[in-house]
């Protein structure tokens, strides 16, 4: 199974990225003014890689710029105008839970703290109406992560940085078991790797063992969606210990 792509620059309006049960990630281009879009089947969230635009949602207009995220319910119309060289990270969400609410347009908040020194800040999530998934960008710095797993499924977009992805194949990864101790275990050495690097797509599939290493200098951004919606922090070790979270 491919769990890593590298997304290609053809500058076409849309661009498949991963395909999987959960999800369908694509690029959307946008320049001058864009037609109505609606899926009767599924939620999309969407988040502002490049370049402006006001949008139509849910017959609500807002202003779009980098870094601005869009739940958008299945069902409820949405377009894009006065776009100029606007780039749209679009994630599909399939047979989505009831959404609390049509739309969200959501400007990312304060930081909080994940594993290994990691952190992120939530834009589309349960509490502004996406029941079904978490969309949250992590900040990741220098180095590698212990190798851990969660419990969602997850696909991930690389936004700036580069370094590794590494996974074991045959992951074997233990249920959690409440209160025991977290001890986390040595990178493992017979997995497999992929370079990451801006655009590069990942898919984590529920109990996959892996770790994402930030070769640095500077900090690595990830744009991450997953579901069941939750926490980004949560992970556990391979033998079902729940990871330290530091900070916060």
């Amino acid at each position: 199974m491919h769990y890593c792509i590298q997304a290609e620059e053809t500058g076409e309006p849309v661009t498949p990225l991963l395909t999987v049960p959960e999800f369908r990630q694509r690029l959307l281009r946008f320049e001058g003014e864009g037609e109505e879009r609606r899926d009767d089947q599924r939620d999309e969230v969407l988040y502002v890689l490049e370049g402006s635009a006001v949008a139509t949602v849910g017959g609500e207009t807002h202003q779009l710029g980098p870094g601005t995220g869009v739940f958008v319910a299945h069902g409820t119309p949405w377009s894009v105008g006065s776009a100029e060289g606007l780039v749209l990270l679009s994630v599909l969400v399939e047979a989505p839970l009831a959404a609390t609410a049509s739309h969200a347009v959501v400007e990312a908040g304060e930081r909080g703290p994940a594993t290994a020194g990691r952190e992120f800040t939530l834009l589309a999530q349960p509490e502004n109406g996406c029941a079904s998934v978490t969309q949250f960008v992590g900040y990741i710095p220098p180095g590698r992560a212990p190798d851990h797993f969660h419990r969602y499924d997850e696909v991930v977009y690389v936004l700036a940085g580069e370094g590794a992805f590494h996974w074991l194949e045959a992951s074997t990864a233990e249920p959690p078991t409440p209160g025991r101790k977290a001890t986390p275990p040595p990178a493992a050495g017979d997995g497999e790797s992929a370079m990451l690097g801006p655009g590069s797509c990942v898919h984590l599939p529920a109990r996959l063992v892996h770790c994402l290493e930030n070769h640095g200098p500077g900090e690595m951004r990830v744009l991450g969606v997953f579901r069941p919606a939750g926490s980004p922090a949560e992970a556990y070790y391979p033998d079902g210990a729940p990871a330290i979270v530091s900070g916060g």
